[in-house]
């Protein structure tokens, strides 16, 4: 660690200058140094950088979460008010999740300790433990069928530890594409059954009686993997709150398949989801039907596909997501 602090801090660094010092403050640790900045956020709401601090000998993950920022640098142009409040939403979410939930994932839905929330007047900073540090240093690639199978795992633990949850100063509905905040995607979708439809399919899935947390954005990219080829980190809550956990499995199995691969392991996906799930659910929900809920998420598994097709279709048509699966998907749904 202590080649890289040499080779890394900036002086200059915005965050050096502005938001060191009020971390080192909140933190109470004058040794808390800049390493690097890992990403920028989404359309310049921030910045994810790397701590370390020289007396703990530890290294923190802090989200800089700007919400002040005017959104006028969308990378596909929705830069509409709707598109800024959303994004300002999330974020507030994301943090009530960490302050408020993230302690009760157990380690087969492991998601980042949370050190500190340090307020800001347009923001705050969110301390959260290094999972590269901790041995979730492993990224996926499309098509890797053996950590989506692990993915699938997570999904299930954490659908489980949160089952019937009320999702209180979460987002009443979770996912980032449902259609209540989608409606811009929604005019200018072209004109079809699917988007006649679109209401009832989303309420198809609000009204499911198996409601739990949902990820709301459960891809590869927001996934770490352990060294161990085990276990599995998620981070990117901004659109976590209440949902059939179906939605998260659509989404995570649209964005890390593709069609060939879709073709090849579709048939398993929903199998090994309620197989995990059942299992998860001894443990934390003993009594509950399990073949009512079988039964509910076998059916609403491919609305979800249909629903996210939906959003693809306003929201960017040409993605290398919208293929022959899912608008099969889509035509059982409808049917």
């Amino acid at each position: 660690m202590t080649s890289k602090l040499k080779n890394n801090v900036h002086s200059d660094s915005p965050f050096v200058q502005n938001l060191l010092p009020k971390l080192q403050q909140t933190m109470q640790d004058n040794s808390v140094v800049f390493v690097e900045q890992l990403q920028a956020l989404w359309s310049g709401y921030g910045s994810i950088v790397r701590c370390y601090s020289k007396h703990k000998n530890l290294s923190y993950i802090v989200k800089y979460i700007q919400t002040s920022n005017s959104a006028t640098e969308h990378p596909r142009g929705w830069n509409t008010d709707n598109s800024h409040q959303r994004k300002v939403r999330s974020y507030q979410i994301e943090t009530e999740f960490y302050r408020r939930y993230s302690s009760l994932c157990a380690q087969n839905c492991k998601v980042p300790a949370l050190h500190k929330i340090v307020e800001l007047e347009d923001g705050c900073l969110l301390v959260m433990e290094d999972l590269h540090a901790s041995g979730y240093n492993i990224s996926a690639d499309k098509n890797d069928w053996h950590k989506l199978k692990l993915a699938i795992t997570w999904l299930a633990n954490f659908h489980s530890t949160f089952m019937f949850n009320t999702a209180d100063g979460l987002w009443s509905q979770g996912g980032y594409w449902h259609l209540d905040t989608r409606q811009d995607e929604l005019a200018v979708m072209p004109e079809g059954e699917l988007k006649q439809h679109a209401t009832k399919l989303d309420r198809c899935l609000t009204n499911a009686k198996y409601q739990t947390l949902i990820h709301g954005d459960a891809k590869f990219e927001n996934l770490c993997f352990h060294t161990n080829e085990c276990d599995v980190a998620a981070v990117d809550f901004q659109y976590v709150g209440k949902g059939a956990g179906v939605v998260d499995l659509a989404y995570l199995a649209g964005s890390a398949l593709e069609q060939t691969s879709l073709e090849k392991y579709g048939d398993q996906i929903l199998e090994l989801y309620l197989k995990a799930l059942k299992l998860a659910l001894t443990q934390t929900h003993p009594t509950l039907d399990f073949d009512q809920l079988s039964a509910e998420y076998s059916r609403l598994y491919p609305i979800a596909w249909a629903d996210f097709y939906r959003f693809l279709l306003g929201w960017n048509p040409n993605s290398w997501k919208v293929n022959p699966y899912i608008k099969e998907m889509t035509t059982l749904a409808l049917s």
